[in-house]
């Protein structure tokens, strides 16, 4: 099973969710070959319940993943802000991460996001795995936390971005954590639209479809994380690409329907 476990289903938090966008990020998605992400959304993003709304609506639910009719399995999940600075990723079954996501409404601004320890103890009262999300990306001091706060975590982000921009700085930084907390490292791509897929995958012995099995296999170390030799190039390019959409957007132009249409061309 060939997993991304740091994606997002928009090209930005505060731009409107578009079913046509997102179906086309799946779509891609399927073509880099993946099985399974986990679909860690912004918790303060615009139209949040939206998203899992139209998803549960397309999709067949077995145990705790939605599968597209195109046969990807999808782990819903959440990135959450923390006060401390840092993102705190959250997987589960999508009744907890919708109920979990209302529960923190009064903390999606900035200033007012919970602190660590609080939100660690909201995350306890929920059947979810939570990790940190490229823990060492500027300006997150999560590690810099009391041990005994960090030994909370359940695994944490060998991230894509961070691994182009400095793959030997973040291998070493993030392995060392990991075996002080004795937890493991799994890999995300942290893409928000299709050419970052498939840069870092996790790829497990085993299928998934419950956050238990999941979180089991981890534990076991029943995977490997694969590096694309072109992951360095394939971030560079979505980072223009995604910077070119929003300015589209920003002029009043439509991007979803420029980027579907030359993705349709491309493949016709």
């Amino acid at each position: 099973m060939r997993l991304d476990f740091h994606t997002h289903g928009k090209l930005a938090k505060k731009l409107p969710f578009s079913t046509a966008y997102t179906d086309w990020l799946f779509g891609e998605a399927r073509r880099a070959g993946l099985d399974a992400l986990c679909l860690t959304e912004h918790f303060n993003t615009l139209q949040f319940d939206e998203l899992y709304s139209y998803l549960s609506a397309i999709s067949r639910r077995t145990e705790d993943v939605l599968e597209l009719p195109n046969g990807l399995r999808i782990f819903p999940g959440m990135e959450t802000d923390v006060a401390e600075g840092g993102h705190i990723l959250s997987i589960g079954p999508l009744e907890a991460i919708l109920e979990l996501n209302r529960r923190l409404e009064p903390y999606k601004e900035k200033g007012q996001f919970l602190p660590f320890a609080q939100l660690m103890h909201l995350f306890e009262e929920y059947p979810v795995l939570v990790g940190c999300g490229h823990p060492f990306r500027a300006p997150g001091h999560v590690p810099e936390l009391p041990e005994e706060q960090l030994r909370r975590l359940g695994f944490l982000d060998l991230n894509g971005k961070d691994l182009a921009l400095d793959r030997v700085r973040t291998e070493a930084q993030t392995y060392a954590l990991a075996r002080r907390l004795n937890i493991p490292v799994v890999s995300g791509s942290d893409t928000h639209q299709a050419v970052q897929y498939g840069c870092v995958t996790t790829v497990f012995e085993r299928e998934c479809r419950s956050i238990s099995a999941l979180k089991a296999e981890m534990n076991a170390g029943r995977y490997e994380i694969v590096l694309s030799d072109t992951a360095a190039a394939q971030v560079r390019t979505a980072c223009l690409l995604k910077r070119s959409l929003k300015e589209i957007h920003a002029l009043g132009g439509d991007y979803v329907s420029i980027l579907t249409k030359e993705a349709a061309e491309c493949v016709s």
